[in-house]
């Protein structure tokens, strides 16, 4: 490097630890006042919407104390809020949910109706964002010295984006911050260096943008100190894209030319900056490693400076935990922070500690928070019962389960997010959480949210193919497969064939997989077609298999009585026994239709 750049990187690493240590300031101020700055939070969330409908509708004009917020805003869901919010999403500009201008429609992965949710946000929901994201390396350079000394291999996407009928832009908020110009022009820091050109970033043709981003990391391959993606389920399928395409990548390495098939010119252009000449040594390396077909350890095989893996494998990502140990030869997993396209809620102070022991400290200033007591072993309350009463953070009891109840800056009052949380302890006053599940989601493969009712639609259209052969449906049961690249769903049926009918062909139950998939939600068709998700497969068992489950269960200790069979199973030795009793594997034949520019 030459002097004067070497100069001017030594500057901004002496800049970048200052900020280091004035954002470490931050995080203990915040969460020592913790309650001091939720109800300042509040007092400012219920200020500036003072003119909005909603709160005035609830007697909020003119007041901002937490006791009459309480007293007078009701608990919500989505649904409660629906009319509100296709309002704005129509092009009403009056100030319904917020004084503020609503700008944009945050796209949520979990579902309504089987589409995607509409979260509203305003223009300075960004600048909170991006502190959340400010904080994280300072945490992190406690833990991983010397990060400003290489370069971190992220394999990062945007998604398609609409517009709502009312002209606003409705996108996942990741696409959202990507797109933005906090993100497109950030100043230069040195903890924060990317392999990714964010051209390759931008792409929305999931081809050009992956093979630009693995053909940089792999140009930079003893640079790279941290590798990571969003989700474990996306670094995966990186993993599984330089399976399939190391040898193009070799060919690019050893001539120095891009691939004709990436053809947007932004992305030739950046990737140009790094490829600049022929590297046989590193063509030969990349295929003698990939060459042999012996995957395991294959990151720190290509990228041999990496500290861990920065992925979230808490909730529905934990199943991919044994894959990434084996792809990454046990390399630690980092999951750093807590968020939602309703709102940014915390991050991880202990980023390198075990999977299994992940607990996000809340940061009191990112929106007001309030928590439901969520009992798993308690019966579902009536549709007409009140929600039981809520507690202020500050008042959370270590061990006991909540669902968090959130209002946001852009005017969500009291909102239900349908995360479960364990409390598992205090930073200072600020509660730490442990992230159980999302509430009734039964499967989850990448972004995508499957719950009990729409998988029994799913499965009731599917048994409709079937009625031509009398047969039906006994039993079903289903698990997120995680053990393919992509995951994909596994639905286990039991039929019955009437006397006189005939056992359907397999051509049928393929189609009754496509048939499943036309009906699950937008998100998960989304995937499909984006080879987030892999096909989904119909295993269907032998006569008798459901009661052998039951016996299974009640040998273990459940009630004859209050049996009854699951519809998703994560236990091994149940997937194993389903498993033995396979008589046939059936796969979805195309894609289900998904059209992004249909609600």
């Amino acid at each position: 490097m030459a002097p004067a750049a070497e100069a001017e990187r030594q500057a901004a690493t002496t800049a970048a630890c200052e900020r280091d240590a004035a954002k470490l300031e931050f995080i203990e101020e915040m969460t020592t006042g913790f309650d001091r700055v939720q109800e300042q939070v509040l007092a400012a969330i219920l200020e500036r919407n003072n003119g909005a409908e909603y709160l005035r509708r609830h007697g909020m004009e003119a007041r901002t104390d937490r006791e009459s917020f309480k007293a007078r805003v009701p608990v919500v869901t989505y649904e409660d809020l629906r009319p509100e919010i296709e309002r704005i999403a129509n092009g009403d500009r009056s100030n319904i949910l917020s004084s503020h201008p609503i700008t944009e429609f945050l796209t949520s992965s979990g579902t309504s109706a089987g589409e995607r949710k509409l979260m509203p946000t305003i223009e300075d929901e960004l600048s909170r964002r991006q502190l959340l994201y400010s904080l994280l390396m300072p945490v992190m350079n406690l833990y991983v010295p010397g990060l400003d000394k290489g370069k971190g291999l992220y394999f990062l996407f945007i998604k398609s984006e609409t517009k709502t009928p009312g002209g606003l832009p409705a996108r996942p908020v990741l696409t959202s911050y990507y797109k933005s110009d906090c993100f497109k022009h950030r100043p230069f820091d040195p903890y924060n260096v990317y392999t990714s050109p964010t051209a390759a970033i931008l792409c929305t043709d999931s081809f050009q943008s992956m093979y630009a981003q693995m053909l940089c990391g792999l140009l930079a391959r003893t640079e790279v100190l941290r590798v990571g993606a969003v989700f474990a389920s996306g670094l995966l399928r990186a993993i599984r894209f330089l399976q399939m395409h190391w040898k193009e990548l070799a060919r690019d390495i050893r001539t120095g030319t891009l691939s004709g098939k990436v053809v947007e010119p932004c992305i030739r252009d950046a990737v140009a900056e790094v490829l600049t000449g022929p590297d046989a040594e590193l063509a030969d390396f990349v295929a003698a490693e990939c060459g042999e077909d012996k995957w395991e350890g294959i990151i720190t095989r290509m990228w041999p400076n990496t500290k861990y893996l920065d992925v979230i494998v808490t909730g529905a990502m934990a199943q991919y935990i044994p894959t990434l140990k084996f792809y990454s030869g046990g390399l630690p997993m980092a999951c750093t922070m807590y968020a939602s396209s309703e709102c940014y809620f915390g991050l991880n102070l202990r980023p390198m500690c075990d999977p299994s022991e992940v607990s996000y400290t809340i940061m009191p200033n990112m929106g007001y928070f309030e928590l439901m007591p969520h009992d798993p072993n308690a019966a579902p309350l009536p549709r007409d019962a009140p929600p039981p009463r809520l507690v202020d953070l500050a008042d959370a009891e270590v061990g006991r389960e909540y669902e968090l109840v959130i209002t946001t800056y852009a005017g969500l009052c009291r909102y239900r997010v349908g995360d479960i949380l364990q409390v598992t302890g205090f930073h200072n006053a600020a509660p730490q959480f442990r992230f159980v599940r999302r509430k009734n989601v039964l499967l989850s493969i990448d972004s995508d949210k499957t719950d009990e009712a729409e998988l029994q639609a799913a499965v009731e259209r599917a048994s409709a193919l079937l009625a031509p052969y009398d047969a039906s449906i006994v039993e079903y049961t289903s698990q997120a497969d995680a053990a393919t690249i992509p995951g994909h769903y596994v639905v286990y049926w039991e039929l019955m064939v009437r006397e006189g009918g005939a056992w359907p062909e397999a051509a049928v139950f393929e189609r009754c997989c496509l048939e499943m998939e036309e009906a699950l939600n937008a998100v998960y068709r989304q995937g499909r077609n984006g080879e987030a998700i892999g096909p989904l497969e119909v295993r269907v068992v032998r006569a008798g298999t459901f009661e052998e489950v039951m016996d299974y269960a009640i040998s273990r200790g459940a009630s004859i009585n209050q049996y009854k069979a699951p519809r998703c199973v994560s236990f091994g030795p149940i997937i194993e026994l389903l498993n033995s009793r396979v008589l046939s594997k059936h796969f979805s034949p195309a894609c289900p239709k998904y059209s992004p520019h249909k609600k």
